[in-house]
């Protein structure tokens, strides 16, 4: 029987993760928790339901058709912790009030998908870009996907946060093209305390790889209150300029646009003095990180 990945989304006509047109493939499941994150139903690989209440008009299909009988409103607690995700309600919702999160795919479903999309990807230069969650965490999937895309001559890139066994995934990415591998602080407590993970594994990831190979381009999600300040920023491109070939960083802005989905998944959100970086601001990091002798570069 064919493995089956655990897929958040395949977004088509993707331009901010590698060149050209793309397709984007966001896997389930992630080893962090960062406080800021837009995509919290990436956390597990489990199916979870996004339960949209402003819809829900209370016919009550979904409580009949539940088998661990959790009634029709879906928001607290104890009804969340009873859930499974079998999805059974999400097919008799006809207001489309629930949604799954998780869908899974074979390769070969994947690939038809991807053969669909051949011809804007070969008149842009573009191809596929694998995202999440945390697409290593389907470390297995994730090498048979990409021996498949690779067979098929299409241009390949991550996007990573970099915390994985090196040594068991490096066959699946030496056959990637380009690497996009974020770094959210520098300093190891703050890390931990932002994302739950401390950054060692990840600093010497992205040391490893530097020192194997080029196509590599460091990734900051930046938050002013978190990591946008000059330090950070200045240690961060300090860290690229040693260990890169030909050093690059893409400053991500903070965006708060994920604050729906911790309600539809009935989870708290961490509002935490996380702020978007002025165009100013972004300038003035900009330039820290150039005079460090990087490369600043933009896929958006």
């Amino acid at each position: 029987m064919a493995s089956k990945g655990r897929i958040l989304q395949l977004q088509n006509y993707s331009v901010n993760d590698g060149d050209g047109i793309r397709t984007t493939i966001f896997f389930a499941g992630c080893p962090l928790r960062c406080r800021w994150c837009a995509n919290p139903e990436g956390y597990t690989p489990k199916n979870q339901i996004l339960y949209v209440a402003s819809r829900c008009i209370g016919c009550r299909r979904c409580e009949a058709v539940c088998p661990e009988g959790i009634p029709f409103d879906f928001q607290s607690p104890q009804a969340r912790e009873r859930c499974t995700g079998c999805g059974a309600c999400v097919d008799a919702c006809l207001e489309k009030a629930r949604k799954n999160t998780v869908t899974e795919y074979t390769v070969d479903e994947i690939v038809a998908k991807l053969e669909s999309q051949l011809r804007f990807f070969r008149n842009s230069g573009g191809g596929v870009t694998y995202s999440g969650g945390e697409c290593t965490m389907q470390a297995e999937f994730l090498a048979e996907l990409v021996d498949a895309v690779y067979d098929m001559g299409l241009d390949q890139a991550i996007e990573t946060s970099a915390y994985f066994d090196l040594e068991a995934l490096q066959p699946t990415l030496d056959k990637i093209d380009l690497l996009f591998l974020d770094i959210k602080h520098m300093d190891r407590d703050k890390h931990l305390a932002f994302t739950g993970v401390d950054n060692d594994l990840i600093l010497r990831n992205i040391a490893a790889l530097g020192a194997q190979r080029g196509g590599i381009v460091v990734r900051i999600p930046t938050i002013m209150g978190v990591n946008g300040d000059d330090d950070n920023i200045s240690r961060t491109a300090q860290f690229v300029k040693a260990h890169l070939r030909d050093p690059q960083i893409e400053l991500l802005p903070y965006h708060p646009y994920g604050v729906d989905k911790y309600v539809q998944l009935g989870m708290p959100y961490d509002e935490g003095e996380f702020r978007t970086p002025t165009q100013e601001e972004l300038q003035h990091l900009t330039d820290i990180i150039e005079r460090e002798g990087v490369r600043a570069v933009s896929f958006k």
